[in-house]
């Protein structure tokens, strides 16, 4: 999420506009003078709110929703961005590059629709959203509101390949990331920047590379560039590579830290998602106790939502289940239902770890 060190009437002006309120909608909703509000629009950059309205700000805009802060920094970077090539055409219209400002707010508008569609794992709905704005308007065509809007449509292009499990090569996640990277490089937007290198190391952990992926959870687990929940997430993933490669023990307790942060933060969904972790480090090291127990509590904390969220979670219940002869029987049907949903919305990089678990437990049977 966007954050602001100092606040200046630009960035209030940024933020009413993400919002979509008027000045007086605006004043309102902080508790402020409309002439305040006035003023800020007016002097942007030339004036700043006192800290008691500083305050009033940051909590308004750590209280807004994740397409509020998209639309912020997008608004942000178009106003302090150097060389935002604007123009008009012949018919007097305002254009941006060989992009106009109508076809930029369609374009921000499409990827707010994008990444709800991605949270459903409707991957064919969000490549279509993502590929009718890339293919229109590639890179040399854009100002710096354009090309903070290409890096965000590549970073969810990248999201979506990870999810489907094409980390490798030249068409892959890793692929997008790096593009991605790159533009927001250019941008000069390092929390981007930070944000994304955390992606690519979730690659590198899926592409097997556990020792390389934990020491780059590890460099930004305290990388000041990214936000408290990030660093914390940082930290729960260290554990997650650690214990697929094979230091379970150790993995538990750094992911109990991280659940710990994540309780602090008041994040309860990443809080459930930690306990379901922990569950599998705790399975690795003969535990199953505690490894039901912390089950136990990612599946009574996890609100019924989208197919992968889900596939993951049965995927650990029946990993554990499977690990004990007498719920064996139990954990290969939780790890079937798993299978047909991964199957279904193309999660193949599940699919496989399913496929997987279900080998080692049919030749193998209670050491999956």
């Amino acid at each position: 999420m966007a954050t602001v060190h100092h606040w200046s009437g630009q960035e209030a002006r940024a933020l009413r506009l993400a919002l979509r309120m008027s000045v007086r909608a605006f004043a309102e909703h902080l508790g402020v003078g409309i002439r305040t509000v006035s003023k800020w629009e007016q002097l942007r950059a030339r004036t700043r709110p006192r800290p008691d309205t500083q305050a009033i700000l940051d909590t308004a805009l750590s209280r807004a929703d994740a397409a509020v802060h998209e639309r912020f920094e997008t608004f942000l970077n178009d106003e302090t961005g150097p060389g935002t090539g604007q123009g008009r055409d012949g018919g007097g219209r305002v254009t941006v590059g060989r992009a106009s400002g109508a076809d930029l707010e369609a374009w921000a508008d499409d990827l707010d629709r994008t990444t709800v569609a991605l949270a459903r794992q409707d991957f064919t709905f969000a490549d279509s959203l993502i590929r009718r704005w890339t293919h229109r308007f590639p890179a040399t065509v854009l100002d710096n509101r354009g090309l903070y809007l290409l890096a965000r449509a590549t970073t969810l292009l990248g999201d979506l390949k990870r999810d489907q499990g094409a980390v490798l090569g030249p068409l892959s996640a890793t692929s997008d990331y790096t593009t991605a990277r790159d533009l927001y490089g250019q941008l000069g937007i390092p929390r981007r920047i930070a944000q994304i290198d955390l992606s690519l190391a979730v690659t590198v952990e899926m592409s097997g590379q556990l020792v390389t992926a934990a020491r780059r959870y590890e460099n930004l687990a305290d990388d000041p560039r990214l936000s408290p929940r990030d660093r914390a997430r940082a930290r729960l993933w260290v554990g997650t590579a650690l214990s697929k490669d094979g230091n379970h023990a150790y993995a538990a307790e750094v992911m109990t830290a991280a659940a710990r942060d994540f309780e602090a933060l008041e994040e309860p969904e990443d809080w459930s998602v930690a306990h379901q972790k922990i569950a599998l480090a705790h399975r690795g090291a003969g535990d199953l106790t505690a490894a039901l127990a912390c089950i136990g509590i990612a599946r009574t904390t996890t609100r019924p939502g989208a197919p992968l969220p889900q596939v993951r979670l049965d995927t650990a219940y029946g990993h554990i289940l499977i690990s004990d002869p007498a719920t064996r029987d139990e954990g290969l049907r939780v790890l079937d239902t798993a299978a047909h949903t991964a199957a279904r919305v193309g999660l193949r990089h599940q699919l496989a770890a399913i496929d997987s678990i279900r080998t080692r437990a049919h030749a193998e049977p209670g050491r999956a």
